[in-house]
């Protein structure tokens, strides 16, 4: 018996130095994906268990139970690049030959990490989806790095994230509208960044947040309603591009840092019972009016920052000013009368600055009072105008409405009547492979299982032609990839980081570009995991080739590893798949074929199954590609036979002209 316990020491003393290895051979892969950076050099020569390394400033390793639950790094290679164009710079960001992608994949095997920092490291390139596979993780900075494109929607999925900081990169597209599942979630930071758009409606029902900033991008449009974040005790949005009125504010913020934007309107009364808030800064937007008393006298309330907007009036000769208040800059506004006492500047435990006003004082300098009284007298002649405005718009939509119901309940019948014989002819004038474009275009076309792959998909994007060009370097032949029967290939690369392949079609000039159209939006939503997706599309009603015929751009995801038929050639024995393999791929194809043929209706017939059809992602999955070419192209060869058809009867008549005798 006691052999037996002995062996099961032994046995569990083994598997816990077994995961050991395994956890340190991750991080001296990850070392290696960082091209060893000088904080991991003590890996070199440590011989000790890396869970008990000792914290340092630019390097953490925390364990527990010997799995890995905290890596922080703090590199030295800052972001500071005005002009960084989504491409390796020497000495700035890792080289050219780093993954990104390669990186996230392996930090993703450290499944027991709840803190993750990698900071001024010179990452660069795109954040891949597969982040989200840090499904433990609850902090997670990457500030200072050079990553660029979208941050992924899939990060709402990361449930247990109490802080994200991607501050200080180059994410240059909109943010992920699907936040509000990180209902754990208190600090959200992207400072820094080029990000676009709107600001998201789902942060404002995340109850959690505390600390919320987005100052330097390019957001824009309204700022929403925000007096639900009841928690939120920090917002910092200085430096963007929102045009609206200011929203509600919650009840609990201590700072609020809203400068340099483009804000409209009146303080809102509301901001003057903001009890706890300390921070406050407003200066250079597009505030009108006067400024609400209150604010200079919250409880909390040390600075107070109104600088550079257009606020007018006069503030009450008896104004009180709050005890803590130390700082307050009222400069360059159209505000007159006369300075009240507790902002005059005498008392040495206040800053006060009010220059570039129409106050009477003689401290700081002064504009005359007719720069701010004609600011005032335009100001109430818009008030007024706006009003009547108002007035006779509502007047003239209540006229309008009226007329419209009566009209509409005399021609209803009638109506309906028409529309049906205008869907009859649709019908029967666009037939798509013997369904309709009313039909192909139709929810109902796809079935339930590739409904839950398209949910939320757009319909087949429109590039222009200067994308495409600028993707493929104006289809420079170092982006040429091969040429089939379809067309010619290129590789591009989009604006925002993103690899595509770009297939060049030639389609008869007479070819109906609204079947086209239709055509391309129903394979745009065919989504599978073993099909090539089609992003989108460019008519080149421009472009012609020397027989008349217009050029068709299609814009596909691209796969890097290759084809099919390259993976079974002798001639390179390092690519050639085992048969176990090969195996899964061929069944990986036949799921795509079965739901061409089964999972859509009409089925997709006509694929095309060949070895250079069949490519292989990163981690040699399959994917089939020119699918449904036949959809397409279908047209074109009726087009194309009836032209050679005619071609053929001219050349006949011609010769039987020139057989009779003159």
């Amino acid at each position: 018996m006691g052999f037996f316990y002995l062996f099961l020491l032994v046995l569990f003393s083994w598997s816990c130095h077994g995961l050991q290895t395994y956890q340190t051979q991750l991080l001296l892969q990850i070392r290696k994906h960082l091209e060893y950076p000088s904080q991991l050099q003590i890996l070199d020569n440590y011989n000790g268990d890396l869970c008990n390394l000792s914290a340092m400033s630019n390097l953490t390793i925390s364990c527990q139970d010997n799995f890995v639950t905290e890596f922080k790094i703090r590199g030295d290679k800052v972001a500071n690049v005005s002009d960084f164009n989504g491409y390796a710079i020497p000495s700035k960001t890792l080289s050219k030959t780093f993954s990104i992608d390669s990186l996230v994949t392996t930090l993703t095997r450290l499944t027991s990490l709840k803190v993750l920092s990698l900071v001024s490291l010179g990452i660069w390139g795109p954040l891949p989806d597969k982040i989200h596979r840090l499904y433990s993780l609850e902090f997670l900075d990457l500030s200072s790095n050079f990553m660029f494109g979208s941050i992924p929607p899939q990060i709402s999925r990361m449930v247990k994230l109490q802080t994200i900081t991607l501050d200080g990169n180059y994410f240059n597209d909109t943010i992920p509208n699907t936040l509000d599942s990180l209902s754990n979630l208190s600090v959200l930071s992207f400072r820094g960044n080029r990000l676009k758009g709107q600001f998201p409606s789902s942060i404002c029902r995340i109850s959690s947040l505390k600390d919320v900033a987005m100052c330097h991008n390019k957001l824009s449009g309204k700022l929403p309603d925000l007096s639900s974040l009841t928690r939120l005790r920090v917002l910092d949005v200085r430096e963007n591009r929102f045009d609206s009125e200011l929203p509600v504010m919650p009840q609990g913020l201590v700072t609020a840092l809203l400068a340099k934007n483009l804000f409209s309107g009146e303080i809102p009364a509301q901001f003057g019972v903001l009890s706890h808030l300390q921070h406050l800064d407003l200066s250079f937007n597009q505030l009108s009016g006067a400024p609400p008393s209150a604010l200079f006298d919250l409880p909390s309330i040390s600075y107070l920052n109104l600088a550079s907007n257009v606020l007018s009036g006069s503030l009450p000769e008896h104004l009180t000013c709050g005890s803590k208040l130390g700082f307050v800059d009222i400069s360059n506004n159209k505000l007159v009368g006369v300075l009240p006492s507790c902002l005059d500047n005498k008392s040495d435990k206040r800053v006060v600055k009010y220059g570039g006003n129409c106050l009477s004082t003689d401290g700081q300098q002064q504009h005359q009072g007719l720069y701010c009284k004609e600011a005032n007298t335009r100001r109430s002649g818009r008030k007024i105008a706006v009003l009547v405005a108002i007035i006779v718009v509502s007047v003239l939509l209540l006229m309008l409405l009226a007329f419209g119901i009566l009209i509409l309940f005399q021609r209803c019948r009638p109506r309906r009547t028409f529309e049906t014989h205008i869907l009859q002819k649709v019908v029967q004038d666009n037939p798509t492979t013997g369904v309709s474009s009313e039909v192909l275009a139709n929810a109902r076309f796809i079935s339930e299982v590739a409904r839950l792959g398209t949910q939320g998909a757009p319909i087949c994007r429109l590039f222009s032609m200067e994308e495409l060009e600028e993707a493929t370097n104006n289809f420079d032949s170092s982006m040429f990839m091969g040429e089939g029967f379809t067309g010619k290939l290129y590789k591009g690369r989009l604006e925002n980081g993103t690899y595509v392949a770009i297939r060049s079609l030639t389609l008869q000039k007479k070819y109906s570009i609204q079947n086209l159209k239709v055509r391309l939006d129903f394979l745009s939503k065919l989504h599978h995991p073993h099909l090539v997706g089609l992003l989108g599309h460019c008519i080149a009603g421009g472009v012609q080739d020397d027989s008349g015929a217009s050029k068709v751009f299609l814009v596909y995801d691209y796969v890097p590893n290759g084809n099919y038929r390259m993976h079974l050639s002798e001639t390179c024995p390092e690519k050639v798949l085992k048969w176990s393999d090969r195996l899964a791929i061929l069944i990986d194809v036949a799921k795509a074929v079965h739901f061409l043929h089964t999972g859509v209706i009409p089925g997709v017939y006509n694929n095309r199954l060949k070895t250079n059809n069949i490519l292989l992602d990163e981690h040699r999955l399959a994917k089939l590609s020119d699918y449904g070419m036949f959809i397409i192209m279908e047209e074109n060869e009726k087009l194309e036979a009836k032209r050679e058809s005619l071609k053929s009867r001219y050349l006949y008549l011609t010769c039987y002209l020139q057989k009779i005798p003159s």
